[in-house]
């Protein structure tokens, strides 16, 4: 799935490493990597799902008017508890708040991704899982933001990790909450 011959150049308009191995997983090497540049503030009233795809489709557009002709992946993940859009942390304090707000309760995690084509076709994808997480006491919660995995991460935690110890339950794709959901994410790659 790489720009050669006559394929145009994948581009994956995204910094993260997570996203670059799940691809790698699949077999999927882009040729560049070039992260979108973009307002990611949720807009008032709007819900988790479509924020996330909102934000894939500018990811792309962002990234395709610095290289036209190029393929451009770019995805965008959150952490929903109920219509609240619950991001990156800004902060230990807020990622704090984060980890308690998710103690002991099922949670969403919304994963929009955005495939535009070198002829300018956008076809996107927009997947759900739900995680359930154990209770967390206090001492958890503090040992968990000392390992400072949190940073980045939306929810304030990141399963592949330490937090995978926190997880009760998952009810969907595993590769959505790690951050691009693979089945999905080669279905848009392979379809012509």
């Amino acid at each position: 799935m790489t720009g050669n011959g006559n394929a145009p150049l994948l581009i994956l308009a995204s910094a993260s490493a997570r996203r670059r191995d799940l691809l790698a997983q699949a077999g999927i090497v882009p040729d560049e990597i070039f992260p979108a540049e973009i307002d990611e503030t949720p807009k008032k009233g709007e819900l988790p799902q479509d924020y996330v795809l909102r934000l894939a489709k500018e990811k792309a557009y962002a990234v395709c008017a610095q290289r036209p002709g190029a393929m451009i992946l770019a995805a965008d993940t959150t952490v929903a508890c109920g219509r609240r859009i619950i991001g990156k942390p800004a902060d230990e304090t807020e990622a704090r708040k984060f980890l308690n707000l998710l103690s002991g309760r099922r949670h969403r995690v919304y994963t929009g991704i955005a495939l535009l084509s070198a002829s300018g076709a956008l076809r996107c994808r927009q997947v759900m899982t739900v995680v359930q997480f154990k209770r967390l006491h206090e001492r958890e919660v503090s040992a968990y933001l000392t390992t400072g995995e949190w940073r980045g991460m939306a929810g304030a935690y990141g399963i592949q990790g330490y937090a995978a110890r926190f997880i009760k339950a998952v009810h969907g794709s595993y590769t959505n909450v790690v951050g691009l959901p693979l089945l999905e994410t080669c279905a848009l790659l392979e379809t012509p």
